[in-house]
């Protein structure tokens, strides 16, 4: 099966979706399953996996709902606060709903770049293995130190950091990304999404010689075994359509294995979500 591991849903709200500047209009709209739907049959993809967007409760509940009126939306990765005391009740509590894979927090808006080192964040995070949840990791390449350090701490829980840790691709920042994505392949827990890049290019000029260079890395430190392609619809509609996104990958890969190919671009998210 080929598994976009990496796209969003919302119904658009002017406050809730502020993070859609004017740079990003064109996204300033509702997505849902039935745009999606559409998209896969054109591309081939046989299902996804739906990441939070919004950091609520009501996220979840709206996510796992798609989930379990869309057959293709294979899981869901959602969100709880991870600082809170509670955290434990609430993940026991979401249990029972096979839709949740995992959760997210969208560290990379945070002001402090060790957020992921904050006792009470570190403490929530102690709670996602015994529930057999996944954690997906969003950050800036600024954040990868700490990331690192975080990763450290928990060697048996599954990471995914998202979109390569978001590299400087428009301005040609590669070796400082580099060293840190290095060290932390080093810990097997830990997957990368190659998904989000063309939104670190440059919208309207963007090429693939731009964007080989940081998904070589990746495939070279985390090898076919821990990568998962991802779309990032509809946030890639910015800079490039669908099928453009899914070219850019599976063009890099077409070097490697039929077999690797086809964990990048499917059985690897199958593995990782302990997809359905």
């Amino acid at each position: 099966m080929t598994i976009d591991a990496h796209q969003h849903f919302w119904r658009y709200e002017p406050l809730k979706h502020s993070w859609i500047d004017d740079s990003i209009a064109v996204i300033r709209k509702d997505f849902l399953p039935s745009d999606l739907k559409k998209v896969f049959v054109e591309n081939d993809i046989d299902g996804c996996v739906a990441i939070q967007a919004d950091q609520t409760l009501q996220e979840t509940e709206f996510l796992v709902q798609l989930a379990k009126a869309n057959e293709f939306i294979k899981g869901i990765v959602g969100w709880v606060d991870m600082r809170d005391k509670g955290v434990d009740a609430v993940l026991e509590k979401y249990s029972d709903q096979k839709e949740i894979k995992g959760f997210r927090h969208i560290v990379q808006g945070e002001a402090d770049p060790n957020f992921l080192l904050r006792h009470d964040f570190i403490r929530g995070i102690s709670h996602l293995e015994k529930y057999g949840y996944t954690y997906d990791i969003l950050v800036f390449p600024h954040q990868l130190g700490a990331t690192l350090e975080f990763v450290k701490k928990f060697p048996d829980q599954r990471f995914v950091i998202d979109h390569l840790a978001k590299p400087y691709i428009k301005d040609g920042f590669f070796d400082g990304w580099a060293v840190l994505m290095k060290e932390i392949a080093k810990y097997e827990n830990v997957y990368c999404k190659l998904s989000g890049m063309i939104t670190e290019a440059d919208f309207s000029s963007w090429t693939p010689d731009q964007i080989d260079p940081y998904m070589d890395l990746v495939l070279g430190a985390f090898g076919s075994d821990r990568l998962m392609y991802g779309s990032d619809w509809p946030v890639c509609l910015v800079a490039g359509n669908y099928t453009r996104v899914k070219q850019v990958v599976v063009n890099f890969i077409a070097k490697l294995s039929t077999i690797e190919r086809q964990k990048i671009m499917g059985s690897n998210a199958i593995k990782f979500y302990n997809l359905r």
